[in-house]
């Protein structure tokens, strides 16, 4: 059932002018708290944007992309403290929130909803436009919404499992 949703799920640039009902929309948001996080430091907070004009008013914090403007839903998640970094070369709660904000996107695809990643942004600017503290790094974007199907999705390709994974020791 997951992989399922593992291969529902791609990135919707179209959406259909369909609001998300309240209920879905607290499933999502309720797989991203049930994300696992190291030490279980959960160090995300996530604003949820549904007002037509903020997120018109987004556009341009998101690098332009006016297909956001057709999301019924924005999902800004933004660090809330720090992650579990003993020792390692990499942020933990930069890990902890992708995990999370995966969850709700494969939670999304097993109910017809579509998500979008969006890194294109001017942190400044939307941390300004939602008044999120200067202390709290917006990480990511999720654009959430009913997928158009008017425009189909084709899947890009994917390497071959072999090329991806090796066994016991790294090789080329």
């Amino acid at each position: 059932m997951i992989l399922e949703a593992i291969e529902k799920r791609y990135s919707v640039r179209h959406y259909k002018d369909q609001p998300v009902e309240e209920d879905k929309l607290a499933e999502v948001l309720e797989a991203a708290r049930l994300a696992p996080s190291g030490s279980n430091l959960q160090p995300w907070k996530l604003v949820v944007v549904r007002d037509r004009a903020t997120i018109r008013s987004m556009v341009h914090a998101i690098g332009g992309q006016q297909f956001v403007e057709q999301a019924a839903v924005l999902i800004v998640a933004c660090m809330n403290g720090e992650g579990y970094n003993i020792g390692h070369r990499y942020d933990g709660a930069v890990v902890d929130i992708t995990i999370a904000l995966d969850h709700v996107t494969l939670q999304a695809a097993s109910m017809g909803l579509g998500t979008c990643w969006l890194g294109n942004y001017d942190g400044n600017e939307v941390r300004a436009l939602l008044d999120i503290p200067s202390g709290n790094p917006v990480v990511i974007i999720l654009a959430l919404g009913y997928p158009d199907e008017s425009h189909p999705h084709r899947p890009g390709p994917r390497k071959p499992l072999d090329e991806l994974v090796c066994w016991e020791n790294f090789t080329g």
